[in-house]
Order: C-alpha cells, then sequence, then structure tokens
C-alpha cells in the first residue's frame, strides 16, 4: 500500500522520524516562548543555554562518572542558576527599555558562552552514550525505532503539557500572567514580582538546558550546537505566535513532521522550508496561529 506514492511503510517512518525532531523544536520553542510570552524578552541565549545544558551532562557522564538519570535532573539545574544569573545580574537593567536591547545583549551573551566552551573543547563533537535502560530498538512493524528517541518524544510532549497546564491552568500561573501585566496589583496580594520574574526566566532557561540533554545522546555534543538550531527555534515561535505556548508546542511538532517530509518529496528544499511558511504565516496571519491580534 502507498500513501501519496510512497509505500506506507517509509511513510510511517517518516512520520515518525519527524515527531523525534517536533519534540526538539517544542521543548526548545517552549522556554522560548515562556520568557518572551511572560517577560517579553527575546532571549538570543536560548541556544547557548541548551548547549550548556547538552554539555553539563556530558561533563557528569564522561568526567564525574553521574549517570543519565541525575544528569537529566542536575544539568537543567545548573543552567537555571545560570539563568538567574543572567537575569539578575544583566536583564534586570533593561527592564522598561526597548526590547531590542534585551535581544542584543542575550545576543551577545550567548557568543561568550560558545567562545568559552569553544576555546575548552575546541569544535568537534563529544560522543554521549545511551543510558542503558533505554538502548536497543522497538519494531513498530513499519520502521525500528530507537528506544531512546522514543524516549525523546514522551518525555518532551510530557514536559510541553505540564508547562502549559501550570502557565494556563493554575493559581501560580494567574499570578505570574498578572504580574507581567500589573505588578504592583499582584504585590498587593503579597507575591514578590521580581523573585518571581527572575524564576521565571530561570525556568526558562532549564527548559533549554533540559533539552540539551534529551538532545545529547542524540546529536553529538559541540559549541555549535546551539547556534546551528536556534534561527529554526525563533522561526517555530514567531510561526506558534510569539509568547504562545501552546502555539510553539504544537508548531513545534508539526514543523518537525513537515521538514521529514520534504526530505523525502523535495529534498532540495528541506532546509528552507521552515522560513517558507513563516513568510507564509506572518503575511497572512502577522500575530502568528496562535497569537492574539492587537
Amino acid at each position: 500500500m502507498e500513501i501519496f506514492g510512497i509505500p506506507h511503510q517509509a511513510f510511517l517512518g517518516q512520520l515518525m522520524l519527524g515527531l523525534v525532531n517536533g519534540a526538539f523544536y517544542a521543548m526548545l520553542s517552549l522556554g522560548l516562548a515562556v520568557i518572551f510570552g511572560l517577560l517579553d524578552i527575546v532571549n538570543f541565549a536560548h541556544g547557548a543555554l541548551y548547549m550548556v545544558g547538552a554539555f553539563a551532562a556530558w561533563i557528569m557522564m564522561d568526567s564525574w562518572g553521574i549517570n543519565y538519570w541525575f544528569a537529566l535532573v542536575l544539568a537543567p539545574l545548573i543552567v537555571g542558576v545560570l539563568g538567574v544569573i543572567i537575569e539578575r545580574g544583566l536583564l534586570k537593567r533593561l527592564y522598561g527599555l526597548d526590547p531590542l536591547y534585551g535581544l542584543l545583549l542575550t545576543f551577545g551573551v550567548s557568543l561568550i558562552l560558545e567562545g568559552i566552551f569553544r576555546k575548552q573543547y575546541g569544535v568537534s563533537g563529544q560522543s554521549y552514550s545511551v543510558p542503558e535502560l533505554l538502548s536497543g530498538a522497538t519494531n513498530l512493524g513499519f520502521m525500528i525505532l530507537p528506544n531512546y528517541r522514543a524516549w525523546v518524544v514522551v518525555a518532551s510532549i510530557a514536559v510541553c503539557l505540564a508547562t502549559w497546564f501550570i502557565i494556563e491552568r493554575t493559581r501560580l500561573g494567574a499570578y505570574l500572567r498578572a504580574g507581567t501585566e500589573n505588578a504592583k496589583l499582584v504585590q498587593a496580594f503579597g507575591v514578590n514580582v521580581p523573585v518571581m520574574v527572575t524564576l521565571t526566566f530561570a525556568a526558562g532557561a532549564a527548559l533549554a538546558g533540559l533539552a540539551g540533554v534529551l538532545a545529547a545522546p542524540v546529536i553529538q555534543v559541540t559549541p555549535l550546537m546551539g547556534s546551528n538550531l536556534i534561527i529554526v527555534v525563533f522561526a517555530v515561535v514567531v510561526i506558534g505566535g510569539m509568547g504562545s505556548i501552546l502555539g510553539s508546542v504544537v508548531t513545534g511538532l508539526g514543523l518537525g513532521v513537515v521538514e521529514g517530509f520534504t526530505r523525502v518529496f523535495y529534498p532540495e528544499a528541506s532546509n528552507i522550508v521552515v522560513f517558507v511558511i513563516m513568510a507564509i504565516v506572518l503575511v497572512l496571519r502577522p500575530a502568528g496561529l496562535f497569537g492574539k491580534e492587537t
């Protein structure tokens, strides 16, 4: 049986591989959307924080003998602390100014972080073993799927749904959203808004670090891994709607699938299809697919 002219095994296999790539896009764009949607900060250092998360996990496993599951928890916490330092040490001085200043500052931070790791580890990739529990593969009937890639899809979707639920359906999320709109009103309820802002930025950074840990066994750990991906992730956020949590998740997964099928039907366009879609969406709906028109 064929689907759109290709054998159904190849079609379903490409769909699954697209979901794996889309899971990475969703995880990365989620943190970016949280920081922009709640704090109005265009965090260009997000890709570098993703890279730091992957390197932190690699160093723990390679040099300190810490296993994957502890690294999966510790590395995002380390990146979250780095996010606190960046927000408290640098970004808080720019609040109230044009968002362009924040973009330029975080772009500089990304170059500094990338330069530090390039000097220490070079540009060659570092190998990172799949944990024993997730080694091997499962026969789905239409393809042999590595267990680790299945884990990435499940973990990414679970984290994305949990983040969306916290921000959109809980009292904490309501305070976060209200604090960015009217800080004085929220402070009247006894909420420390500056601390809340700092922790929100740290949470967004930790999500980038978590994505880095998940990606590390799939792609080689290199100082350039963040800069290679950040432009695509920004495109995902723009298409989904700047600051839209649900939009980033759905768009990330969807674009991963579209990119995968483009490799099958028209490989020459696979590297630009995301940007073509972004251009079309900006023309037809400037606020993005899930963004709110103002």
